[in-house]
């Protein structure tokens, strides 16, 4: 697993692997089903053109194939030493530990060039896989946030979790 910026040239694999209804249920609703060709596009020119003072954004590859995206939005202001992270990994390649490596190494990231002190994340109740994940990252649940999340038309409980330099 490796963590690259953004390429033009992972725009076929990208459409290909998140082009899948499991992962879009556990994303924004901004995250379009079906993804297509044009979406990922539109994508790598938003994480091209996306100052990383904002937001630092990687692809996932592993065995040189574009399987995931992950990303760090930093915070402004008075949470400008805070970052939300965010990620999605191809269905093909749950189970690996795959995400895992890619958020220590992200965080990694936020911590030691960004100089950030805190790392949190919002995962959808349903989600227990991305709740594994970021426990196994040393991640601590902070809280629940009742009916947070509207979703296929359904309300759900989100969980934040965050991670502390």
């Amino acid at each position: 697993m490796e963590l690259k910026k953004w390429s033009y040239d992972y725009t076929g694999g990208l459409a290909q692997f998140a082009n899948n209804k499991n992962i879009a249920d556990n994303l924004l609703n901004i995250f379009p089903h079906p993804y297509t060709e044009e979406n990922a596009r539109q994508f790598i020119e938003f994480c091209l053109n996306t100052s990383e003072d904002e937001q630092i954004n990687r692809a996932i590859l592993y065995d040189n194939m574009v399987v995931g995206s992950i990303s760090l939005t930093l915070g402004k202001d008075a949470y400008a030493k805070s970052a939300e992270i965010g990620y999605w990994l191809s269905e093909e390649y749950w189970g690996r530990g795959i995400i895992s490596e890619a958020v220590k190494e992200i965080c990694k990231i936020g911590f030691e060039v960004h100089g950030l002190a805190r790392i949190y994340g919002n995962v959808f109740s349903y989600n227990k896989s991305s709740c594994k994940v970021l426990e196994k990252c040393g991640f601590e649940l902070e809280g629940t946030l009742r009916k947070s999340i509207f979703k296929n038309g359904e309300f759900f409980d989100s969980y934040k979790y965050s991670l502390i330099n």
